[in-house]
């Protein structure tokens, strides 16, 4: 089931819809014969402004003609083009920044129903390296983003903070399965960003033809008492299923994932992140005079395409 806002978005646009629709086909052609009855009656000859008294539009029907193309457009938009998010934590630090707001491709996976999110279009399916949005799996009535490691039925092994993938083996292999692949990164930079007061490290990470940044806290113990455990693997091991999906966080020590709460069915996924089209920054000054929620700046250099 989708979220309250696209519930509401879909019955408005179908109430405004129908009360426009209604008024145009029973109600407007009877007002349109009561002005031609006035105007015999008063033998041809009625005052403007009385003719616009007996035509005029209830507010109702007005108000449903004004606003059913744009709410009709916003929802078609949203619903089957590209919805708007804002990013609201900084588990997928340093690529996504608490303030952004991006815009993320509905059509780039399968195309769902608004309401009930059942499959309408078969499309395309998410690839490793993608920043996919997804309803949580432990609470669908919440937007999850992440970014995909693990494609049904791929191994994947989180160990000593580096990730390995054994890809899935195909037909197109001809026997010959690919091996475990270590997800490579090399360090990039140290202390602008810090998680409990523990500086953390920036890395660049190498997957297949994709090319991103992450965060470790080297500090940090992993948290393998916390991992979803899959049976018949190791505490730090998963085979995804088929129709699932296996993501995490680009801060690697600062993420609620799939490494937590396990794999994500594909009939949660929501889109593909896409571009950022604001960024606002907030100030953590605890003696700052106005509430935290309303921005000090804009970080224009942060607009464009999210890789």
């Amino acid at each position: 089931m989708a979220g309250y806002f696209a519930i509401f978005l879909v019955l408005l646009t179908i109430a405004s819809g129908l009360i426009w629709l209604l008024d145009a086909r029973l109600f407007a052609p009877k007002r349109r014969e009561q002005v031609e009855q006035a105007v015999a009656a008063a033998g041809g000859k009625l005052p403007p402004e009385t003719i616009e008294r007996i035509a005029k539009e209830p507010w109702l029907a007005e108000t449903a003609r004004s606003i059913f193309p744009i709410i009709a457009i916003i929802t078609v938009l949203r619903s089957f083009l590209f919805e708007p998010f804002q990013i609201p934590s900084g588990s997928m630090m340093p690529t996504l920044l608490v303030g952004d707001f991006i815009l993320v491709q509905k059509f780039a996976y399968d195309v769902k129903d608004p309401v009930f999110r059942k499959t309408l279009y078969r499309n395309n399916t998410p690839s490793h390296g993608d920043i996919a949005v997804f309803k949580y799996p432990e609470n669908p009535r919440l937007d999850y983003i992440k970014r995909i490691i693990g494609l049904p039925g791929d191994r994947v092994i989180y160990r000593d903070k580096q990730f390995f993938i054994q890809r899935a083996c195909t037909e197109a292999h001809q026997g010959q399965c690919p091996g475990l692949e270590q997800v490579r990164y090399s360090f990039t930079a140290e202390g602008e960003f810090t998680q409990q007061g523990l500086p953390q490290r920036r890395y660049t990470e190498q997957f297949g033809d994709k090319q991103y940044d992450i965060l470790l806290t080297a500090a940090l113990p992993e948290q393998k008492g916390q991992y979803f455990r899959q049976a018949g693997t190791a505490i730090d091991e998963w085979l995804v299923p088929e129709g699932h999906y296996f993501a995490v966080g680009d801060n690697r020590d600062n993420s609620r994932d799939s490494r937590f709460f396990g794999f994500i069915e594909e009939d949660l996924m929501v889109g593909k992140a896409v571009f950022i089209w604001m960024s606002f920054e907030f100030s953590d000054n605890p003696d700052r005079v106005l509430p935290r929620w309303i921005p000090v700046g804009i970080r224009f250099e942060r607009l464009g395409r999210i890789r």
